[in-house]
């Protein structure tokens, strides 16, 4: 006959394991990794500040930058919810290259490397998502690159407010954009504030744009980009 410890020790055997929900990873804090709020155009992380933690936006917006040598700064990125950034630690990064800056009120969750590369290696939903994430980020800046080469700052701005916007994701076209200035468009586009607010007005009076309580934007947008 089993003894009662040896039927316990079976029947915690049969305990099956409960699947690993990405989402639910990302949306709560937990073991090595925080939940952390940050105010509008507070600092997230500087460049040149160690490199150790990977963030996952939950709510909010923000900018990526970098200066040069020079004190020029150039901003290289505006994210949304649903967005990784700060995964430069994974490839050996010792430093950040690049600022974050919070454009709105911000909620993001905080993973320290060790934590982001044991879930990577255990958890398969997760590490599928986050590189898609990563392969589609790749197309992006392969796509701005050419952009950049090839496009009209007409069409550069266009595309840049259809991104904001998060055009083509999931979660559908946003009907009001975060507040970005038309100094922060004007370096994006990689123009001047004049050359964008000349296009901000046509595109309005186009009816691609509207001003109502925000900047909301219109999917006719796109005819910009696509027109040749």
């Amino acid at each position: 006959m089993a003894s009662k410890s040896s039927k316990t020790s079976n029947r915690s055997k049969q305990i099956p394991k409960l699947a690993f929900d990405a989402q639910k990873f990302l949306d709560s804090a937990g073991l090595a990794r925080k939940v952390t709020e940050f105010k509008k155009k507070e600092t997230i992380f500087s460049q040149g500040d160690p490199c150790k933690n990977v963030f996952y936006l939950q709510k909010g917006g923000v900018r990526l930058s970098v200066v040069n040598q020079m004190g020029k700064e150039a901003v290289v990125g505006v994210l949304g919810p649903g967005d990784f950034f700060g995964e430069g630690c994974l490839a050996g990064q010792p430093i950040r290259i690049g600022t974050a800056t919070a454009i709105l009120h911000t909620t993001a969750l905080v993973i320290e490397k060790t934590e982001m590369i044991r879930v990577l290696h255990s958890e398969h939903e997760f590490s599928d998502r986050f590189i898609s994430f990563m392969l589609a980020r790749n197309i992006r800046i392969e796509e701005d690159l050419v952009d950049q080469l090839f496009n009209s700052s007409e069409k550069r701005l266009a595309r840049t407010l259809l991104l904001l916007a998060r055009y083509g994701k999931e979660d559908s076209l946003q009907n009001v954009l975060p507040k970005v200035s038309q100094e922060m468009l004007a370096e994006m586009v990689g123009t001047t504030r004049s050359r964008v607010n000349f296009f901000m007005n046509k595109f309005r009076k186009l009816g691609f744009i509207k001003y109502n309580g925000g900047l909301q934007i219109n999917n006719s947008l796109l005819s910009v980009v696509l027109h040749d």
